[in-house]
C-alpha cells in the first residue's frame, strides 16, 4: 500500500467522475477526507447534522478546488426519519462510494425513537442501515462502502441484556460495542464492495473527551505520539481502493497505531458472539423497514 499512498498524498486523480457521500464530514478525519478526496477528483456528498458547519467547509473545499462538484445532506444520525430520507437522497444521487466516518464517544445520554441508546444508534443502527440500504447502489457501480471501525471494538463485548449498553456510563465499554456491532455485523455480509478501514489514535473531537484540565496537558504530547489526522485518513482512503476480505480491517500497521496502513485478519470476536450480532443486525434492519 505504500504506493497507493504516495499516489493519494500527489493528489492522483483516482476518484474522477466518482461520487462520494461523508458522514461526519466535518470533524477532523471527515475534513481531510474530503481535502484529499476533492483533490483526486471525486465530487463530494457531505452529510452532517450541521448545515452551517457543513458549508463552512464546503467554502474552504471550493477555495482549494475551484471545480469541485458539491452537495450537502443534512441529517442527524440519531434521528432514524433523517436517516432513511438521507438513504433515499443517496440512492437518488447514485453515489459510487460512502464513508461511514460519523461517529460519537463520550456524549449526553438518551433514548431515540428507536428505543436504542444514541451512542448505539449513531454508531451502529444508522450506519448499518445506510449500508444496507446504499450496497445495491454501490455494488452495481463498482464503488465501496468504507465503515471507520476502531480499537475501541476491543473493550466490549456484548450482552444479551443491555444491548445497548445503556445501563453501562464507561464512554470506552459503550463506544466499543457500537463499533463492534458496526464491524462484524458488516464483515458477515461478506460482500467485497464493503471494507472496514480505523485509522488508529489520531486527535479529533472523539479524543478530546477527557477533563477540560487533563486535555489541555496531554493534546500537545498526543500530537507529537500519534499520527495526526491526514496521515490518519489515509487507512480509510486505502479502503477505497483496495480489496479486503471479509474479517479483515484496514489500518496502522504498528499496533494498529503507527505508520502506513496495512491489511489484518480480525480474531478479536468468536465465530459464536459474531453470530449473535449478525442475527441482531438484520433483526433491527428488518424492523426499521417496516416502521
Amino acid at each position: 500500500m505504500t504506493r497507493l499512498c504516495k499516489d493519494i498524498r500527489s493528489g492522483k486523480k483516482l476518484f474522477m467522475g466518482k461520487k462520494v457521500a461523508i458522514s461526519g464530514s466535518t470533524g477532523g478525519i471527515g475534513r481531510e477526507l474530503c481535502f484529499y478526496l476533492a483533490a483526486m477528483g471525486a465530487s463530494l456528498i457531505l452529510i452532517d447534522r450541521n448545515k452551517a458547519r457543513s458549508e463552512a467547509l464546503g467554502a474552504d473545499l471550493l477555495k482549494a478546488s475551484p471545480k469541485l462538484s458539491l452537495k450537502y445532506i443534512t441529517a442527524d444520525l440519531e434521528d432514524i426519519n433523517a436517516v432513511k430520507a438521507a438513504a433515499d437522497a443517496l440512492i437518488a444521487e447514485d453515489i459510487d462510494y460512502l464513508l461511514l466516518n460519523a461517529g460519537a464517544y463520550s456524549i449526553p445520554r438518551h433514548k431515540c425513537s428507536t428505543g436504542y441508546d444514541n451512542v448505539f444508534m449513531i454508531n451502529f443502527v444508522s450506519p448499518y442501515y445506510l449500508s444496507r440500504r446504499l450496497l445495491p447502489t454501490v455494488s452495481k457501480n463498482g464503488g465501496r462502502i468504507v465503515a471507520v471501525g476502531s480499537i475501541a471494538h476491543n473493550y466490549s463485548h456484548i450482552d444479551g441484556e443491555d444491548i445497548d449498553f445503556s445501563t453501562r456510563n464507561k464512554a470506552s465499554l459503550v463506544y466499543g460495542n457500537a463499533k463492534r456491532h458496526l464491524m462484524f455485523s458488516l464483515f458477515a455480509l461478506d460482500d467485497p464492495h464493503i471494507a472496514v478501514a480505523h485509522p488508529g489514535i489520531t486527535q479529533t473531537n472523539i479524543t478530546a473527551h477527557y477533563p477540560k484540565l487533563i486535555y489541555a496537558i496531554i493534546k500537545y504530547p498526543m500530537r507529537v505520539i500519534f499520527m495526526r489526522p491526514r496521515k490518519a485518513c489515509l487507512s480509510i482512503l486505502c479502503g477505497m481502493l483496495c480489496e479486503s476480505e471479509s474479517g479483515e480491517w484496514i489500518g496502522p500497521r504498528v499496533f494498529d497505531v503507527w505508520g502506513l496502513p496495512s491489511k489484518k485478519i480480525l480474531s478479536t470476536c468468536p465465530p459464536d458472539e459474531a453470530a449473535v450480532i449478525t442475527k441482531r443486525a438484520e433483526s433491527i434492519y428488518s424492523e426499521l423497514l417496516g416502521e
